[in-house]
């Protein structure tokens, strides 16, 4: 609080005189809960007003500002921003940019490692053949195959015999 402002200091003296510890937020369900008489209900009413009394000021502060002085209201409307900035810089100056990691890919000499198919997985796509898969036959040899092509499901997958197509039309 501002010790010159004379409105403020008003505000401060009406609260302190109502002797109430806490308020709800003008305009809450808590606050239009409470009787027309209740000291809290004034509270809260001043409070608003305060606080909306102070951000209009505040407002034709910053307009006043930006047409006098623009440089000094740059700096006033953009020195949150900059605070948080001088936090956080330490760690993005520890970041390696995009540059540095592209370069340390192409020195990279780690081998890729080769595509794999594993039992119980869906087929893997083969990198540099677009619509070609890598997949387990039942006995266990790594195929490459086209994604279209239909693939006979794994034996200990497949339906029972006799819940098979061909095995309903011949039971009937």
């Amino acid at each position: 609080m501002i010790a010159h402002d004379a409105v403020a200091l008003w505000a401060s003296a009406q609260v302190t005189a109502l002797n109430v510890d806490s308020a709800p937020e003008y305009g809450s369900p808590a606050w239009r809960a409470l009787r027309a008489a209740d000291p809290r209900r004034a509270v809260a009413l001043i409070t608003a007003a305060e606080q909306w009394r102070r951000r209009n000021a505040r407002e034709q502060w910053l307009d006043h500002l930006a047409d006098a002085d623009p440089d000094e209201w740059f700096r006033v409307v953009t020195a949150d921003a900059n605070a948080y900035a001088r936090t956080i810089a330490p760690g993005l100056a520890r970041r390696p940019t995009h540059d540095e990691v592209a370069a340390r890919r192409r020195a990279s000499t780690a081998r890729a490692r080769p595509v794999a198919a594993t039992r119980g997985w869906p087929p893997v796509a083969i990198p540099g053949r677009p619509g070609w898969v890598r997949t387990l036959t039942p006995d266990g040899r790594q195929i490459d195959r086209p994604r279209n092509q239909p693939q006979e499901p794994p034996r200990d997958l497949a339906p029972p015999r006799h819940l098979r197509a061909a095995g309903r039309a011949a039971a009937a």
